[in-house]
């Protein structure tokens, strides 16, 4: 399973570019930072990548952070 290309851009115009830089390289799976906890900003990047990227390329934002598990015991013991 490969990881895929990394993009880091924020806005999406900038992420587009980017994906079809790397698109051009051979890249086919790329992989979206998290810049705003997957909020309305991420999802406007993660369209604009997959426009830029077609229908033959994977595109995927990448997974949240796991809670640190003492974060998440201290809550549930509230």
């Amino acid at each position: 399973m490969t990881r895929g290309c990394y993009i880091t851009a924020r806005r999406p115009v900038d992420v587009a570019h980017e994906v079809e830089v790397l698109l051009d390289g051979g890249c086919r799976k790329f992989v979206l930072s998290r810049l705003a906890g997957g909020g309305t900003l991420d999802l406007e990047r993660l369209g604009a990548a997959r426009y830029a990227a077609g229908l033959h390329s994977v595109v995927e934002l990448e997974e949240a952070p796991v809670s640190e598990p003492s974060r998440v015991a201290e809550a549930v013991a509230r």
